[in-house]
């Protein structure tokens, strides 16, 4: 069975070292960039599954990296960042990052977002039917049962539940929500996300004060899980 590949654009080299330790000694296979032209250049000639893009490259700014990627590369970008500003963020998931993770980072958390991304790319069987834990979300029905109860959810409930299931583990931004539920002319309507969430959680949740399945980023959105 091929290895998985990880392109690393990172210009710092104790970072570097540290996540191709990390990663080789988890199956995957391994390719390293300095820059950002150098990285576009591995990534263009010999596309890898997955690329961990570093932020704060000498030559070019990691968002700009990204954006020019983002033109003919549909695979996960994970975006690597000393930086945990909202405007950063928020900017590099609406322009396409898969997910974005702060240094330092916990080599754990790192390879869990790695495998959820590589396992959400990767093509399978169309399937309407999801179960997880105690959900059971029929997409094509647009019934949602919880321990094998029904539960009544409105047409715009059910919509923003079958976008997070679509997107599990990706963190989805408030603007990216509100755009895609409600149209472009309400994404600086957060109290629509915020009213809607917390009916979901009312209705999905255990406990909605510590939600298990809708987890919130703070400042950035959501991540269903």
């Amino acid at each position: 069975m091929n290895k998985e590949e990880i392109l690393i654009i990172e210009d710092e080299a104790q970072i570097r070292k540290l996540l191709e330790i990390l990663l080789e000694s988890n199956d995957y296979k391994v390719w390293q960039a300095l820059s950002g032209k150098e990285g576009i250049v591995l990534a263009a000639n010999h596309p890898p599954d997955l690329i961990l893009l570093d932020i704060g490259l000498p030559d070019r700014s990691g968002h700009e990296i990204l954006k020019e990627l983002r033109t003919w590369y549909n695979r996960p970008i994970l975006m690597l960042s000393v930086q945990d500003k909202e405007e950063d963020i928020v900017s590099a998931l609406d322009h396409g990052a898969t997910d974005y993770i702060t240094k330092p980072f916990r080599a754990a958390e790192l390879l869990a977002r790695i495998r959820s991304a590589l396992r959400r790319s990767q093509p399978g069987p169309a399937t309407a039917c999801i179960t997880c834990d105690d959900l059971q979300i029929d997409l094509a029905a647009r019934t949602v049962k919880k321990n094998n109860e029904p539960v009544r959810l409105t047409s715009t409930e059910f919509n923003l539940l079958a976008l997070f299931v679509k997107n599990e583990g990706r963190v989805l931004t408030h603007h990216y929500l509100l755009k895609e539920i409600w149209g472009p002319g309400f994404q600086t309507e957060t109290q629509y996300l915020r009213v809607f969430v917390g009916s979901l959680r009312k209705k999905i949740e255990d406990n909605p004060n510590q939600p298990r399945h809708l987890i919130t980023e703070s400042r950035v959105g959501y991540r269903f899980i």
